[in-house]
């Protein structure tokens, strides 16, 4: 009987973690996608990659994740570039990749 509870709780923590990675991906994806619509950039394989997952204190003094993800983006259609970005839980707190185009000044 105790095995079946510690089985319980095991089976119950892996869900938990797969759930809250699923999550992250899907807002990195979003961010990556939303960040190369607005830059006018390609958003190449229509996906994110994690790259990292380290353990980190957030703000209310919790412990959690800290993921990295990266993903692809053309200028275009001929090259291509690596764009990265970490969450802490949900909230993006770094991002490197396309940026806005400069305004044209006459």
């Amino acid at each position: 009987m105790p095995t079946l509870i510690i089985l319980m709780i095991v089976s119950a923590m892996a869900f938990a973690f797969w759930n809250s990675s699923r999550a992250a991906a899907e807002r990195a994806e979003s961010v990556g996608r939303d960040s190369c619509k607005a830059a006018g950039v390609q958003w190449l394989d229509h996906s994110v990659h994690a790259i990292g997952l380290r353990l980190c204190r957030h703000e209310n003094g919790r412990l959690g994740f800290e993921r990295t993800f990266r993903f692809d983006y053309s200028h275009d259609g001929m090259d291509r570039h690596i764009g990265r970005l970490v969450l802490r839980g949900d909230r993006l707190v770094a991002f490197s990749g396309p940026v806005l185009p400069a305004p044209d000044n006459p």
